[in-house]
């Protein structure tokens, strides 16, 4: 299968990426169902977890179109001293919301505390020894055609914070 074609095969929707994201949204839906305000098979086993209780909420994601990371923007708003002002928000991680039938996803950009530098592609975000524990939830959500993408790496499980 290519990048946005359907190879005729069995699975649900044709495309790889987005049967992958799909079962994300679907168990990260399990442990928590809002949304906005390794392997890929690891981290959905660990997010689902060997104990009941292991706080895991989130599977990040890194998404590749034509064999290049994609960098999210996304607009959010930032008060300081009691003004509200836009704040540009770009990130290669994401936390999967939603995927719809058509293969149309939600993603939230998750911040790493690291601005991303696009000519370095996503490990430029994991700069300065960032843990598992220094994820955030932005709030900020794109929406996405899944179909555009040819590739997704999944990063551990994590505890996502708001």
């Amino acid at each position: 299968m290519s990048c946005g074609k359907h190879n005729g095969g069995g699975s649900s929707s044709d495309n790889c990426v987005c049967d992958v994201l799909r079962e994300i949204a679907r168990v990260q839906d399990m442990v928590e169902d809002e949304c906005c305000v390794t392997s890929c098979e690891r981290s959905i086993q660990a997010l689902l977890g060997e104990t009941a209780n292991n706080n895991l909420d989130t599977i990040p994601i890194i998404l590749y179109c034509k064999c290049d990371p994609f960098l999210g923007v996304g607009v959010g708003t930032a008060t300081t001293g009691g003004n509200t002002t836009f704040d540009c928000i770009e990130s290669f991680v994401f936390r999967v919301c939603s995927v719809d039938d058509d293969c149309c996803a939600v993603l939230e950009l998750l911040d790493t505390g690291h601005d991303p530098n696009p000519s370095q592609g996503p490990c430029s975000q994991f700069q300065g020894n960032v843990k598992l524990t220094d994820l955030t939830r932005t709030g900020v959500c794109i929406t996405v055609d899944l179909s555009c993408f040819c590739a997704v790496t999944c990063l551990p499980a994590v505890t996502a914070h708001q």
